[in-house]
């Protein structure tokens, strides 16, 4: 299953979701390709506020009738839009960011809930908070000086330190239970009925990250507790990449 995101311009950090640049970003990810394999799933990266959400539909159905894409997705939508996009055409799928510390898309009438009563798959990135709920994090030396994440602001000083204590918790619940943290954040999405997709760049993380865990009503109760407690620090983005996010 080899699912793209493109539509997306990495030079000014902004969509580009006309019909003809969907065409353009479809064709050059074919040609990179060069028959290897087909795009089962392709999504816009992000929604463009330039172009109506039906527009940009429009397109993607139409590359699904030509045969150069298997099916669209959706990437950072808000409900309204999942709404508006499904009525046009039937997303394959919806990709948001959920974790044990972004749960927004979790709130009722959210895009959980509207995938639900849609009946649209839903994928969660950052499952493992880009490495906060790895444990491996304990002070802000641990993360290099050229590494992206000292951008964001979770791992900002006075967000760091909160946000430790945190990341222990979903620790302690690993421990007890003979796996890894990462394991326990995974397994807390799959909960929730949401495919998580963790960015690994080792196989032995790979390996880790894909091995099934299962938690118990007790061990999720300790979470959700342990989350109560305390309120993640930080947003997830800077503020550069806000502005087109829950579109």
């Amino acid at each position: 299953m080899l699912s793209i995101k493109g539509a997306y311009d990495g030079a000014t950090q902004s969509p580009t979701a006309s019909p003809e640049q969907i065409r353009a970003s479809v064709d050059e990810c074919l040609t990179l390709l060069n028959g290897l394999k087909s795009i089962d799933l392709f999504e816009p990266a992000r929604v463009d506020p330039n172009v109506p959400i039906e527009e940009s539909v429009r397109a993607l159905a139409e590359l699904i009738k030509e045969g150069k894409i298997g099916s669209y997705g959706l990437s950072e939508v808000s409900a309204q839009t999942i709404r508006r996009a499904h009525a046009v055409y039937p997303p394959a799928a919806v990709e948001i960011e959920l974790s044990l510390f972004s749960q927004g898309a979790l709130e009722k009438g959210g895009v959980v809930d509207t995938c639900r009563e849609l009946s649209i798959p839903v994928v969660g990135y950052s499952p493992l908070d880009r490495g906060w709920l790895t444990g491996q994090f304990k002070t802000l030396d641990d993360i290099p000086k050229d590494d992206f994440r000292r951008f964001y602001p979770r791992f900002q000083p006075g967000n760091f330190e909160k946000n430790v204590e945190l990341a222990e918790a979903v620790g302690n619940v690993a421990k007890k239970k003979g796996t890894t943290s990462a394991q326990v954040a995974i397994a807390w999405v799959q909960q929730q009925g949401v495919l998580p997709i963790p960015g690994s760049t080792k196989v032995e993380r790979v390996m880790e990250n894909t091995k099934y865990v299962e938690l118990t009503q007790a061990e999720t109760q300790e979470l959700d507790k342990a989350l109560s407690k305390a309120i993640v620090s930080g947003h997830r983005y800077p503020e550069i990449f806000r502005a087109h996010l829950d579109r």
